[in-house]
C-alpha cells in the first residue's frame, strides 16, 4: 500500500465558538479525483483551504505524501510547491498579460528561466485552449477564459496535486462547459484532484469519490453510483432532490 497523497486525521476548525470543521477523516490516494459536495456553509471550502495551509487546523493532522502541514513548524512553501489551487475568483494580475501572469511564479520562485517558462506557459495555454490570448490582459477575457488561465497559471507549478474550490460558481453558465473541459482531460490525464463544486453531472462524470458534506462533518461517501443513485444518509437525499431538481 502506497501512502495517501493526502490524509486528514480528525482536523477540526474554529472561528470562536463556531466549529465549522467537526472532526473530518479524509484520504486522497494518487491519481484520485475526490468531488466534496454539500449545501453552502457545510465546510467543504475549509477542509479544502486547510489542504494547502491557507487556513490553519484548531486540532488534527493533514498529511501531505506523510508530511503534518498542521504542525507549526513546517514549511508549509515548500509542501505548496507540490500542490496547486484554483480559486473561485480567478485573482489574476490585471496588470500582467495572460502569458505574464502565467510565467510569473516559476520565475520569481527560480524554477524556470524566463525563456523556459514562457514555452512551458505557451504550451499550457494551449492545452487550456488560449493559445492565441498570450498578450491579452485579463480584463480583456470572459469569465471562463480567466479560469483557464488561473488553471494554466496553475499547472506551470508542475503540481502533483490540484485543488479546485468552486471553479466555476462565479462564471455564466455557458462558459462553465470550458473551463469542466479542462478539468476533465486533467482527470483523464491521471491529475490527482480534489474538487468542492456544485456541479453534479460534472460530480458524476470524473469523481472516482464523491464526499458529502453537512454541518463540518462528512456524512457520506462513496463512487458516484453509490451516492447519486443509492443515497442513504437523509441529509444526502433531501440535498439531492433540491440539486438535481433545480
Amino acid at each position: 500500500m502506497t501512502q495517501p497523497r493526502i490524509e486528514m486525521k480528525n482536523v477540526r476548525k474554529h472561528y470562536g465558538h463556531n466549529e465549522v470543521v467537526q472532526g473530518v477523516d479524509l484520504k486522497v490516494e494518487d491519481n484520485e479525483v475526490v468531488v466534496l459536495i454539500g449545501p453552502s456553509g457545510a465546510g467543504k471550502s475549509t477542509v479544502l483551504r486547510m489542504m494547502n495551509g491557507l487556513e490553519t487546523t484548531t486540532a488534527g493532522e493533514i498529511l501531505i505524501d506523510g508530511t503534518d502541514i498542521a504542525k507549526p513548524h513546517v514549511n508549509i512553501d515548500k509542501v505548496r510547491e507540490k500542490i496547486g489551487m484554483v480559486f473561485q475568483h480567478f485573482n489574476l494580475f490585471p496588470n500582467l498579460s495572460v502569458l505574464g501572469n502565467v510565467t510569473l511564479a516559476p520565475v520569481e520562485l527560480g524554477l524556470m528561466d524566463k525563456a523556459q517558462a514562457d514555452q512551458e506557459a505557451r504550451h499550457l495555454l494551449d492545452v487550456v485552449g488560449l493559445a492565441d490570448k498570450v498578450d491579452a490582459r485579463p480584463a480583456s477575457l470572459s469569465g471562463g477564459q480567466k479560469q483557464r488561465v488561473a488553471i494554466a497559471r496553475a499547472l506551470a507549478m508542475h503540481p502533483d496535486i490540484m485543488l479546485f474550490d468552486e471553479p466555476t460558481s462565479a462564471l455564466d453558465p455557458e462558459m462553465v462547459g470550458d473551463v469542466l473541459a479542462v478539468m476533465r482531460k486533467l482527470a483523464a490525464d491521471g491529475m490527482t484532484m480534489v474538487i468542492v463544486t456544485h456541479e453534479m453531472g460534472f460530480a458524476k462524470e470524473v469523481a472516482d469519490r464523491v464526499v458529502f458534506f453537512g454541518d463540518g462533518q462528512i456524512l457520506e461517501q462513496g463512487t458516484p453510483t453509490q451516492l447519486f443513485e443509492h443515497p442513504q444518509h437523509e441529509r444526502l437525499q433531501s440535498f439531492l432532490e433540491k440539486v438535481l431538481e433545480a
